[in-house]
Order: C-alpha cells, then sequence, then structure tokens
C-alpha cells in the first residue's frame, strides 16, 4: 500500500489505484465524464483535473494518473492532491465552458434530463454566460437499430460507448472517426448494432446522445416510482430496476450486484416492457360450443375445472410449468397436485434429464458467476452463452481479457465475442476429449481451476443423462469436482428450472414427464392437463384433453386451453427466484396484474377450495413459511449455499451411451425465448432485424 494525502486526509491506497479513486476513498467528489470503473481509461473530457503538490504547475486529469506516478516530499512526506483549491475550480470551470460550446443545451425535449451527468455538473460548474458566438457545429444522427437512439449533436465524445462496444459487448460496433471538430462516433458503414447488451450503451452515456429509442418521449424520471426487483429472461437472475408509472410499467433499469450481472442487462431485459402490456389475459375464459373462448366469472371457471378433475382419475391428470414460474406458484401447484393424487408433473418443458435425485451439485452453475473470474480454463459442452446468459457471456470474456484463460467449446460453431478452440460438434469429440486424444485436456488438466461449463443443449436430448456423466467425469478427472473448487457449472435457459428442482417438481413414483405426459395426451390417456405458464411443449395434438391454462398472454398454451385463468407477469408479484448458480432472490411486486388477473398462487389456494383439497396457507407470508420449512435454503436470501462435490464425483460413476448427433443451442432466435417476449412488438423488430443479418452474412 502507499500513502497519499487528499485535502489534508491522510490514508493508505494500493499504488496502482488511479488519484480519482484515491480521492473517492477520501471522501472527495471529483466530477467525471470518460472515466468508468469497467472500461480502459480515455483520459479525453479532462472534468476530473486535481492539483498535485510537488507535480507539474497545472492541473492534472486524475483518471490517467495512478498513485505510484506521484513523488514524495523531499523529506518522505507522502505526496499531497487537492480537489477544491482555486486553480481546480477554474481548470474545471474551463472545461465545463469548452463542452457547452457545441452542446445544444435542448433539456427540456431531451429524454436524458433529469438522469444528465453533463446537466448535473453545469450546475457545479457552469457559468450564466459564454464567451463563444459561433455557431454550433452540427453532427447528422445515425441509425443504429431499433434500441438506441442518437442524437450527436450532443455528443462530448467520451468514447463510453465505444469502448463498452469493444471492451465489454465484444463487438467493434462503435467507433470514432475523423479528427478535431470533425470527430464523431458512428458504426461501421452506419449498420445496426449487433450486440445483446448494446441498450447499456444509453446508461453509459453522460449526455442525451444516446438514449432508449422504445422509451422515446414516454416519461421522465420524476414521475416514476421504482421498483428493486429480479429478471426472469434467462437463468441468471440480473437485478433490475422496474420503473412505474401507475400500474404500468414504463422501462426497466439494471441494479449493481458484482456477484450476479455487475452492472449490465441483456437487451431482452431491457426492452421487453411493451410485452407486458400486449396481448394480455384479464378475465377468466372457457371454452364453449363451436370451440369458441367466451369471458366468464372466476367461480363460474372454477366449476367448470371441479367438475371435470373430480369425475377423473388422479392418473389421467397431470401438470406441466413453464419457465418464468416462481418458486412460490411451484410449490402451490406441487402440493394441490399431490393433494389430488397426481404423480405426473413436470417443469422441464425442454426435456432436459437434470433431476433432483442426483444431488444440487448435478444441476447448479457451481463455480458461481463471480467463480468465472477466478478459473483458468474453461470448456464449454453444448451451451452458446452469449445467446442464453448473454451477461454471464460477458463475464467470461472480461476473464479472457485479463489474459491465461484459455477456452474450447464442443457444439456448433458460434461467434462468442471470444477467441477459443472449436474442438468438434458433439459426443464423439466429448469422448476424445476425456479419452486424452485431444490436446485440450492437459490445458485442463494442467490448470488450477478448470471450468466445465454444460448447456441444456447437451442435457435436453435422449442422451442426456450420458452426456452429463461424461462431463462430471471430465470434471473430476481434471480435478474440477474438490472442495476447494468445483467447477463443474451446468448453464440454465429457464428461470423456473432451479427452483423447481429445488422442490422436486418433477414426475413421483410412477408418473410421466413433460413429453410423457404430451404423449398421452396425444394418445388419448390423459383427461385433465394443468398448464402454469407453459407455453414451451407442443400442445397441438392434445387431443381431448382437457386443459387448464393459468398465464399472463395469449400464447400456446391460451391458444389451446379450455379453461383460461389470468395471472400475474413476473413485474406484478412477489416471488422468489433461484438463478443458475443456486442463488435465492426475490423479486418485488411494480405494479399489480390487469383487470380481473391475479397472482398465481393465490389463484390455485382458490381453486384448491373449489377442488375440496384446500392447501394450508391463506397469504404469501404464510406460503412462503411454509415452502422455507420444507426447504431451508431457499430462505437463505441472496445466498448460494454450496452443493457437494460428491454430488459430481457420483454422477461421473453412472456413465451410459452417448448418441453421435451434434449438439445444438436450444435458444435458436434469442429475442423471442418466451410468452413475454413474443407480445413485445420491440423484440418482433429486433428477431426480424437479427436474421436479416444472418441471412447477409450467409451469402
Amino acid at each position: 500500500m502507499a500513502k497519499i494525502k487528499i485535502d489534508g486526509i491522510e490514508l493508505d491506497v494500493a499504488p496502482e489505484a488511479t488519484l480519482l479513486q484515491a480521492c473517492e476513498a477520501a471522501g472527495a467528489e471529483v466530477p467525471r465524464f470518460c472515466f468508468h470503473e469497467r472500461l480502459s481509461i480515455a483520459g479525453n473530457c479532462r472534468m476530473c483535473l486535481v492539483e498535485v503538490k510537488g507535480g507539474p504547475p497545472k492541473p492534472q486529469a486524475s483518471c490517467a494518473m495512478s498513485v505510484r506516478d506521484l513523488r514524495p516530499g523531499p523529506n518522505g512526506e507522502p505526496p499531497e492532491v487537492f480537489t477544491r483549491t482555486p486553480m481546480v475550480k477554474k481548470a474545471r470551470e474551463g472545461v465545463m465552458e469548452f463542452l457547452l460550446i457545441n452542446h445544444p443545451l435542448d433539456c427540456p425535449i431531451c429524454d436524458q434530463g433529469g438522469e444528465c451527468d453533463l446537466q448535473d455538473q453545469a450546475m457545479a460548474y457552469g457559468v450564466d454566460t459564454s464567451r463563444y458566438w459561433e455557431n454550433k457545429r452540427a453532427v447528422e444522427d445515425k441509425y443504429i437499430g431499433p434500441l438506441v437512439k442518437t442524437s450527436m449533436n450532443r455528443c462530448i465524445q467520451c468514447t463510453r460507448c465505444v469502448r463498452f462496444t469493444n471492451e465489454v459487448a465484444g463487438v467493434g460496433d462503435l467507433g470514432l472517426i475523423s479528427r478535431g471538430e470533425d470527430v464523431e462516433i458512428t458504426t461501421y458503414l452506419e449498420s445496426a448494432m449487433k450486440s445483446e447488451l448494446q441498450g447499456n450503451v444509453v446508461d453509459l452515456c453522460p449526455v442525451g446522445a444516446l438514449t432508449s429509442r422504445p422509451y422515446e418521449f414516454v416519461a421522465r424520471p420524476w414521475e416514476l416510482g421504482k421498483t428493486e426487483s429480479v429478471d426472469v429472461m434467462d437463468a441468471l437472475g440480473s437485478n433490475i430496476r422496474v420503473d412505474t408509472r401507475g400500474r404500468e410499467v414504463m422501462r426497466i433499469l439494471p441494479r449493481l450486484n458484482e456477484a450476479v450481472n455487475e452492472e449490465w442487462i441483456s437487451d431482452k431485459t431491457r426492452h421487453i416492457v411493451d410485452g407486458l402490456k400486449t396481448q394480455r389475459l384479464d378475465r377468466p375464459y372457457i371454452r364453449g360450443a363451436g370451440g369458441r373462448l367466451r369471458a366468464a366469472s372466476w367461480g363460474e371457471a372454477f366449476q367448470a375445472i371441479a367438475s371435470k378433475v373430480t369425475a377423473t382419475l388422479p392418473g389421467r391428470m397431470a401438470a406441466i410449468a413453464g419457465d418464468l414460474a416462481s418458486v412460490e406458484e411451484l410449490f402451490a401447484l406441487k402440493a394441490l397436485m399431490t393433494s389430488l393424487g397426481v404423480a405426473s408433473i413436470d417443469a422441464r418443458q425442454d426435456g432436459t434429464v437434470l433431476h433432483p435425485s442426483m444431488g444440487r451439485g448435478g444441476y447448479l452453475f457451481n463455480a458461481t458467476v463471480e467463480g468465472i473470474e477466478a478459473a483458468d480454463a474453461l470448456l464449454i459442452v453444448g451451451s452458446n452463452p452469449r445467446k442464453e446468459a448473454p451477461v454471464l457471456n460477458a463475464r467470461i470474456r472480461k476473464r479472457w481479457r485479463q489474459g491465461g484463460f484459455r477456452v474450447a467449446a464442443i457444439g456448433e460453431p458460434v461467434d462468442l465475442t471470444f477467441e477459443h478452440e472449436h474442438l468438434g460438434a458433439g459426443p464423439e469429440t466429448l469422448d476424445a476429449l476425456i479419452a486424452g486424444r485431444i490436446g485440450f485436456l492437459d490445458v485442463l488438466k494442467g490448470a488450477k481451476r478448470p471450468l466445465i461449463l454444460v448447456g441444456q443443449g447437451a442435457l435436453a436430448r435422449p442422451d442426456g443423462f450420458a452426456v452429463l456423466s461424461a462431463a462430471a467425469r471430465l470434471a473430476r478427472d481434471v480435478g474440477a469436482a474438490t472442495d476447494e473448487w468445483n467447477g463443474f457449472s451446468v448453464l440454465h435457459t429457464a428461470a423456473s428450472r432451479v427452483g423447481a428442482l429445488d422442490i422436486g417438481f418433477v414426475p413421483g413414483e410412477g408418473g410421466l414427464d413433460a413429453a410423457g405426459i404430451i404423449a398421452a395426451g396425444e394418445g388419448g390417456k390423459l383427461d385433465v392437463l394443468f398448464l402454469l405458464g407453459a407455453d414451451e411443449v407442443p400442445l397441438q395434438g392434445l387431443g381431448a384433453t382437457f386443459t387448464v391454462y393459468i398465464g399472463t398472454h395469449g400464447d400456446a398454451g391460451a391458444h389451446r386451453a379450455d379453461v383460461i385463468l389470468p395471472g400475474a407477469a413476473y413485474t406484478e408479484k412477489n416471488g422468489t427466484y433461484v438463478n443458475t448458480e443456486g442463488r435465492v432472490q426475490q423479486a418485488n411486486r411494480a405494479g399489480f396484474p390487469p383487470g380481473e388477473a391475479r397472482e398465481d398462487w393465490a389463484i390455485l389456494r382458490a381453486l384448491s377450495d373449489v377442488l375440496g383439497k384446500r392447501l394450508p396457507f391463506d397469504s404469501l407470508a404464510q406460503l412462503r413459511a411454509r415452502m422455507v420449512a420444507a426447504h431451508p435454503h431457499l430462505g437463505e436470501v441472496d445466498e448460494i449455499v454450496p452443493a457437494d462435490p460428491a454430488d459430481v464425483l457420483a454422477l461421473a460413476e453412472l456413465g451410459g451411451t452417448m448418441g453421435r448427433a451434434a449438439f445444438r443451442s436450444p435458444v435458436v432466435d434469442f429475442y423471442l425465448t418466451n410468452p413475454i417476449a413474443r407480445a413485445s412488438a420491440v423484440m418482433a423488430e429486433c428477431s426480424a432485424l437479427a436474421r436479416a443479418i444472418t441471412r447477409q452474412a450467409a451469402e
């Protein structure tokens, strides 16, 4: 550690820390535009000027000078830095005057107004007159895609957006062209941005040059209520803030959590807002004569279900839960099905072989998201993390940029935004790697903390169990399943999946899995099917099966249902979710469901009364108490209860015969993976653009 004085306060800081970071550690406020903790240093806005005693007789950019660059005094006194001297004040006011020479000062019509760093700092360092009378320069706005709107007259060339796309997103979409007064930021040949994380440049922009196109002229920040919650668009569980005006969700922003998503979110997380308002189910429906749905009361809908359920044997009933369900409603549905004697329940719509019987170590991302930065070699098996969990993929890229991190992949050839070796397409390659016929095995064995990432593309297939066992065997052989380091990590694609496995929402003794349930319906062996937001299973061939759909949107499940019970979306209910690493997180209600829609657990509780199988709770608190009593780790909010590495070692011993088919990621279209996304016009536009870019690349 090095000693330094900041405004007379002496403290110890790391020698590699910048003066700006040292000033912040001392409690001194230093303005900045170009500096960002997660991006490389540019040093081009000059707003963070400070005075250094013993240094050059001029202000210094504190973001571009480190503590080790300062010299001690003649008698060994620690170097001194001042942030509030007349020199510093005059210098910052001069920089602000330069920045405002060409700025259009259009705050009343700027979407960034009220959340603009330039606006805030102009209040502290700006002046009420200008010495410059020349015409302001004009820069043509660029079309860079359906998500980010440009107003480049406001740009101050801080290059945060350029550094983000190059360093974090890894796509090189944005760059700086020309020199001097003609400099401007643009895309190559003015094409659309292609990253799944591009919306984050809006948060990074310190002025209003880059704003959200879907949010254009929608609301001002002081009009909005703000609710901290959790994202369900993938299994990472990114921390988000949901902003509402009245009952309506207006936007979704990232929330800082170093252990999960840092401060980034994917474009799907950010921009499915319009999907929360479109094609919503707002009242119960019953399918009447002629196959047409008609609006009904809750009592009518419940009676229609009860008359069918009471006349049906438990063996001819089943339930499938969807990818966005919270643990509370899964727990309630399982309790209701158990009370009815129904064994055919499943939450694994994609057919993955993961099962609670193999222990939590067999289905968690055991290395944890933060643990990626501690790993020193990575093998990806049957996964495309760029599409399945873009923010997690950015974390892998972050580790790769630090160096000393070899990455290889088995599966379809894809662009992961970082260099990696493509070893092969399927199980034969995995077999050859385990047998030592591929050199990357030596890399894994030579690593202190090897990471084996297994995706659903390797597990949601008939030989998935054998593939999972083979991956566990590889983890055991290379030392990735020990008490010190458990690098065997499963990447899920559904937000509800780990929670469902934790509470055992899988077939009971003699019960059918999701594929078996659908097959039974097609074969006339199933009379009643409950769908809890399950829209990703093939429902067209269910024949005469009486189908009850509890959900939010008029998607596949509602199209097939005989009775529709309108539920609440994830922004409209309090719920618990367990992410891919086993972290328990709670989503909070930001608004209320539309019309007569209700929270899913409350629907199941009310239905249980009509069915004569009353569930033993009357409130969410009572439901959670029973859930935590049955599964204590679900009470450890924002904590990860580590899994036992012995689970991985036991899994490695089970073996099995792998097929020959190549691994394929289950996420074909990143933007249209669930009912909310499919109801979003913004996501549809992004999907169409992505397909067009793919076609152009193929040609």
